[in-house]
């Protein structure tokens, strides 16, 4: 009793310090779920009609893309499958932060719209997820450490909810509001009972939330589980430097139409620009809609074309270890993805619950707080 009194208070002041940030989180969190599915039922631009011509290769969506916006850097050409639109990218931290797409037909090159991601609805509400809507040097510590904290807490309400015997623990699997009608034991109840049953589901959320936010966390969780290569993306140099004009064609046209050959069946296909004069360029092909851990990810000598491999988590598929795959499947998994819309359907209730347990908590602190003063005002 003694050793859960002790864990009581580390559940109580975790909950009361970080209480607003985890409903922040997981409110935000049920919104993001799916994007996807309402951004292609409300933004018509995002597909273009299908015909009878061969679809432009990236030299002439970079050429439309950036007679249109020449300040600006292109980030990469996306081709997310037929009866998509093409989709050229921009996107930059510094000097000036920005990231917009122009969206192009794919078989004229004509651009159709031109989207600012960072005015949009999802990213104000990923904002609110990442950063609390605070400059991020600050909010992403705060909402990382908070959900850190959160995952404790759920370890340790566990302990709390654990039953000392038989007739304690049929009142911890199900409501039982027939014998009580007291707002404060309904409340209690509600805290404990949805607690319980979604307790797995929100240490998966919570693990794979922190994973993008402590590098740290991310680092011993990687290692823990068998990974061997780096965590940390990195486009690697081309080995040669030659003379424009050794190749018969434009050095982004020869990588697509490589991954479009080597990829047939893949349900989008990105092409980056390089970066520099001296460095590789990346192309990725993904083979399952709506998911990115499938996503095989290449990258060539710009003059030369020769494959140049990574030793880092996001290479070739075939090349990943278990761990490496489970840490290209993090995204996946936090947003329910990996099981498709009846997972995003499943990771969007799980983070509904999750948002209640800091305001039920919050009221069964109150409750119990009114009624000790009300003992003390009678002594």
């Amino acid at each position: 009793m003694k050793f859960k009194k002790q864990i009581g208070k580390v559940h109580l002041w975790l909950g009361l310090s970080t209480g607003l940030v985890v409903f922040i989180i997981s409110i935000t969190g049920c919104f993001y779920a799916f994007q996807k599915e309402i951004l292609d039922a409300t933004e018509d631009f995002r597909y273009s009609q299908i015909e009878d011509k061969a679809v432009l290769p990236p030299s002439v969506f970079e050429k439309i893309s950036k007679a249109k916006y020449p300040d600006h850097h292109l980030h990469a050409i996306n081709y997310p499958g037929e009866g998509r639109s093409v989709e050229t990218i921009y996107y930059a931290f510094e000097p000036v932060e920005y990231y917009f797409s122009v969206y192009h037909n794919p078989y004229t090159g004509a651009i159709i719209e031109t989207k600012d991601h960072e005015a949009s609805f999802f990213h104000w509400i990923l904002d609110g997820h990442y950063y609390l809507w605070l400059p991020p040097e600050i909010g992403q510590p705060v909402t990382s450490y908070s959900t850190l904290f959160f995952l404790l807490m759920v370890i340790s309400g566990i302990v709390l909810w654990w039953p000392k015997n038989k007739a304690a623990a049929k009142q911890r699997f199900w409501f039982r509001w027939k014998d009580s009608t007291k707002w404060r034991r309904k409340n209690y109840d509600l805290h404990n009972i949805i607690g319980f049953y979604t307790c797995v589901f929100a240490v998966i959320l919570a693990t794979t939330g922190i994973v993008f936010g402590i590098q740290w966390f991310a680092y011993v969780y990687y290692k823990s589980i068998g990974g061997e290569k780096e965590l940390v993306y990195i486009t690697p140099p081309s080995k040669s430097f030659v003379e424009e004009g050794q190749l018969d064609k434009p050095v982004m046209d020869l990588v697509w139409e490589k991954m479009l050959d080597e990829y047939p069946n893949a349900v989008s296909v990105e092409v980056h620009t390089p970066e520099s004069d001296t460095s590789a360029i990346a192309a990725n092909a993904n083979l399952k809609e709506d998911m990115y851990w499938s996503t095989d990810y290449r990258y060539f000598d710009q003059y030369t074309l020769e494959e140049i491999s990574v030793n880092h988590v996001y290479g070739r598929l075939k090349d990943a270890n278990t761990a490496e795959k489970l840490m290209r499947m993090n995204y996946d998994i936090h947003i329910g993805a990996i099981f498709g819309l009846p997972g995003k359907i499943f990771a969007f209730l799980v983070s509904l619950l999750c948002a209640s347990l800091p305001v039920t908590g919050f009221m069964v602190w109150l409750g119990k707080r009114k009624n000790s003063g009300r003992k003390k005002v009678k002594v």
